[in-house]
Formats: C-alpha cells, structure tokens, sequence
C-alpha cells in the first residue's frame, strides 16, 4: 500500500519570542501562520507554556479561529492546559515535559513514570475530540506506554539524532549519525506495529531533515527554530515552501531524484 505524503508542521512559537522581547504587538503569530499556510504547511504548532514567555492565551485564541489547517497545540498536561485544550479544540493536543529553567523542551515526556496520570489526562481530550500525542524518546518502553494509555500519535525526539549529525561534521555516514537515526528508524516501526501514527521533530533543519523524511512510515516532521531562523532572511512563505520541498524530495524514489 502506498504510503501517506508527508506532511509539515511549522512551530510558530520563535515569532512570538521576537515580539516578547519588546513586549509589543509585532510580529503577529497569527500573521505567520497565513504565511507559513501559504508556502505549504500542513499544520501549525504553538507551545502554550505556563510561563507564557512566548505564545500567549491570545495567539492560540486567534490562530484558533483563523487557521485553516491543522492546529497542534503544545501542552504540559496540567488541568488548565486540559481545560483550554477542550475549550479550543485544537485538532491536536501533543503532551511535552516543560520547566521553566529549559530553554526549550530538552527531553522526551517520561510516560512511563507518570502512567496513570497521563491515561486520565488522554482520555479527556478524546472525550473532546481532539487527536492526542506524546512527545517522547526513541526508547521501546516509553512508546509501549504510549500505547497503554491510549495516545493516538507518538512524535519521537529527533534531538540527539540532529545533535550528532552536527558534531559528526553534518555526515549522515558517521557511525554515531547512523546510531541515532536507526533509533528512530526502530522507534516509528514500533509506533506504527502498535497501531499509532509515527511523527518526529526537535531540531531538524534544511541539513538534516531529510534522512528523517525518508523514514518508512513517518507521517508528519514538526520544525520551528530553524524555518523562523531562515525567514529572517528569505521570509516566512519562502523558507516553508524551501523545508517542504526537501522534505517532499527525500520521499521520491532515487532514481527519480
């Protein structure tokens, strides 16, 4: 059976982070999710933290009734971020670790120390309605209790796979660059064989997506940092369109490449 075309979800968060640096009004997120729908996103992806230092309660409001494509929501999984979540309804809700001392989200959600508080917190979003998924390590356990308690989408922490593909000399034929996308080559055949939808993201760029893209199963790459950075320069429409196409391309039989 032929498989899904891969799809982006562009993170929006880092054009909120420019605006709070000033705490003004520009630039709007919501502006950049028009921008980013137009060079060929297929979902947008914001991180409500608690700490609100990027996205705030007004954005997901906006993007909420403006977005025409699919809207992921980034979320601890805390009652007010549950209760927003089903007031919203985003189309998905992907839980993730958060701490106020990270600069970003530096590890998987650790699903299997917290079990049973995470299967309550799956089962009200899908009382909502809403496509739920965990943000985790490329570890069998973790993607085993995934499953156990219901989540519909695993996307796995592409991090360290990208950190090594640029201490190895952005070499995807290093050994250690090998290891880490073996990880998640085995980690998505493990999400799919479980009967949940296999997504990646953390860290990947227009140098490293596409051995990621290529992967046998994979359904959606989430990439934020590195499609705002490059909108500095190229804009926002310009730099998705860019990422989409690499990300198509690396799909393509070789002998059509």
């Amino acid at each position: 059976m032929k498989e899904p075309m891969i799809e982006l979800g562009v993170n929006i968060d880092h054009v909120a982070t420019i605006r709070q640096a000033r705490r003004t009004y520009e630039p709007d997120p919501a502006w950049a999710a028009v921008e980013a729908q137009l060079g060929g996103a297929d979902g947008i992806t914001v991180h409500l933290r608690e700490d609100r230092r990027h996205i705030q309660d007004a954005d997901v409001e906006k993007l909420r009734s403006l977005t025409q494509i699919k809207l992921n929501l980034e979320m601890a999984a805390t009652d007010e971020m549950i209760g927003i979540a089903c007031r919203l309804k985003p189309e998905m809700a992907m839980l993730v670790p958060e701490g106020r001392h990270e600069v970003t989200t530096e590890g998987g959600l650790d699903v299997v120390a917290q079990e049973a508080s995470l299967k309550e917190t799956i089962a009200r979003l899908a009382d909502g309605g809403i496509v739920t998924s965990v943000f985790i390590d490329a570890e069998p356990a973790q993607i085993e209790a995934a499953a156990r308690i219901g989540a519909q989408v695993c996307e796995i922490h592409t991090g360290p796979y990208a950190n090594a593909f640029y201490t190895q000399g952005r070499d995807v034929e290093r050994p250690a660059v090998l290891a880490e996308l073996e990880k998640i080559r085995l980690a998505g055949a493990l999400v799919c064989g479980l009967g949940m939808r296999f997504n990646a993201g953390h860290a990947l760029n227009y140098f490293n997506v596409q051995p990621v893209a290529q992967l046998a199963g994979i359904r959606e790459l989430h990439i934020g940092h590195a499609i705002v950075s490059r909108a500095v320069f190229v804009g926002l429409r310009e730099a998705v369109r860019e990422m989409k196409a690499l990300m198509r391309e690396a799909r393509l039989p070789r002998h059509a490449q």
